[in-house]
């Protein structure tokens, strides 16, 4: 065997109108956690569905374990030790977790699954990473981030040799990360390579051996982690220094209340919320997994149905009984999971981004005006600054920042008053964060009211303007800017204080 357990050599990819790799290089040794680092577009992603069978490089060659080798599929990756966890999920729903964790690698033989070893195994796998779930349950029970865990529990059942790791934290709570470092400090210890992409800074200094950078479909370099400091990674990435996180904010008054919600409950999900929104304000809720969070702006938005209390547009009481008439009410609803419920993955950006708003390019209210609806198209793409060959590129070959973008683009179209945005920056780059933080600024002073989810403290810190925090259904501190600090809001977010009075 080779030094190196996994070698890309001049891999190069193409796709319609884009070179998406040029010539990249990767050395991945065995017992090394190597990161591979770039903003949104940089190649990343595509690289490792290369490796992973999905994709197959233009030029270049792959060697695993020091021989030439050519991945025609993932099951032919699986079947030579490779295993990869998806940034989007590729979960069947409805099927069990234990069915998903072996899906295509069944025990047994033919329709002779042995149903009791998969559940043993599946179970043994989730503890590795201190998870009690049951293995029976369907997939479409969990949530995001318990899918995410069910991903990881796959590939820790695979006993593969090299292990991708594609965004693994971006939906799992501290406590899971905690659990998920533990495990891959143990594949280090076997021998086993690790390829981690992550965004987040205080993730790659905790794991990385070393780091490759790629910026715009190139190596830029490899570098030991213990040799670079986050602002150099940032400058590598992005080509350029980011001197602030946060782009200013925009001075603006802020307006009259425009989102009133009245003692607000959903069975056991949450109880009791009130709060207001104000024209141009951007106001976050932040709180641990399970505090019902995104459970509360799906009943805003009419995804879910609420038991009782009231919610108002101004003066007027609503009754939302599902997203349409959100829609026509002022509302629109960016997701947190972009290839689930955000996008269609099969169509075009044009497509996708009109999909809502087609009535406004139709001829006698049934032709649709093909010209109308292209400048409209275009005009979002330059005012977002999408990046994409044209507006006729596959949503599926844009970066996840330009996906992103695509939806907010999409939600705008209908001149929303309401913008509701649930970890809108989950699983995107420094550079591509900024650039959606300065759309919310833009459209915040433009007069838009913005409620923002975000797991991540320093974004809430740095983005809005009052918080909302929630322990187990409820909100338990209302904090204004001038009080918002970390403390404050695990303070709240764990159940230890209580302060609602600024919610009303």
């Amino acid at each position: 065997m080779g030094e190196y357990l996994l070698e890309l050599r001049n891999i190069t990819k193409r796709f319609p109108g884009v070179l998406a790799l040029d010539k990249v290089e990767l050395k991945v040794s065995p017992g090394e956690v190597h990161v591979i680092m770039g903003e949104n577009g940089a190649g990343k992603s595509t690289l490792m569905k290369i490796v992973d069978g999905i994709y197959h490089p233009d030029e270049g060659e792959m060697r695993l374990y020091g021989a030439k080798t050519v991945i025609q599929s993932p099951m032919d990756a699986m079947r030579n030790g490779i295993a990869m966890i998806h940034q989007e999920l590729n979960t069947v729903l409805d099927m069990t977790v234990s069915e998903n964790i072996f899906l295509g690698r069944e025990i047994g033989r033919g329709i002779l699954y042995d149903k009791k070893a998969m559940k043993r195994e599946a179970q043994n796998a989730l503890q590795q990473l201190g998870l009690e779930l049951d293995p029976n349950l369907k997939m479409r029970e969990l949530s995001v981030a318990k899918r995410q865990m069910v991903e990881i529990a796959k590939a820790v059942s695979m006993k593969a040799k090299v292990i991708i790791m594609d965004e693994p934290t971006s939906a799992i709570s501290d406590k899971e990360v905690d659990a998920l470092f533990r495990v891959i400090g143990e594949f280090r210890s076997r021998g086993i390579g690790i390829v981690y992409i992550s965004h987040k800074m205080d993730e790659i200094f905790r794991i990385a051996d070393r780091i490759t950078v790629m910026r715009d479909g190139k190596t830029v370099g490899t570098y030991e982690a213990s040799h670079l400091t986050a602002n150099e990674l940032i400058a590598k990435m992005v080509g350029r220094s980011i001197e602030d996180v946060y782009p200013p904010k925009i001075p603006h008054e802020l307006g009259e209340e425009i989102l009133r919600v009245k003692a607000l409950s959903s069975g056991s999900l949450f109880n009791g919320v009130d709060f207001s929104l104000r024209r141009g304000e951007i106001l976050g809720i932040a709180g641990l997994m399970g505090a019902g969070r995104s459970e509360l702006v799906e009943t805003i938005f009419g995804l879910r149905r609420a038991d009782s209390g009231e919610i108002y547009i101004g003066s007027s009481r609503l009754s939302i009984k599902s997203p349409r008439y959100a829609i026509r009410a002022g509302l629109a609803f960016v997701t947190e999971d972009r290839a689930q419920s955000g996008l269609n993955l099969k169509t075009t950006v044009k497509k996708d981004m009109s999909i809502l708003t087609l009535k406004q390019f139709c001829r006698w209210g049934q032709v649709i005006n093909s010209r109308k609806e292209n400048e409209g198209v275009d005009q979002r793409i330059r005012q977002l600054n999408i990046k994409t060959p044209s507006r006729n590129q596959g949503i599926r070959n844009l970066s996840g920042g330009n996906q992103q973008k695509v939806i907010i683009a999409r939600w705008l179209m209908s001149n929303p008053q309401i913008l509701i945005m649930d970890e809108p920056t989950r699983g995107i780059d420094v550079g591509a964060k900024y650039e959606i933080y300065s759309i919310m600024r833009e459209l915040a002073a433009g007069g838009k009211a913005i409620l923002m989810i975000s797991s991540e403290l320093p974004e809430i810190l740095g983005i809005c303007d009052r918080t909302l925090v929630m322990h187990e259904g409820r909100i338990t501190g209302v904090l204004k800017k001038n009080e918002m600090t970390q403390e404050a809001i695990m303070k709240y977010a764990t159940g230890l204080g209580e302060n609602i009075e600024d919610a009303k």
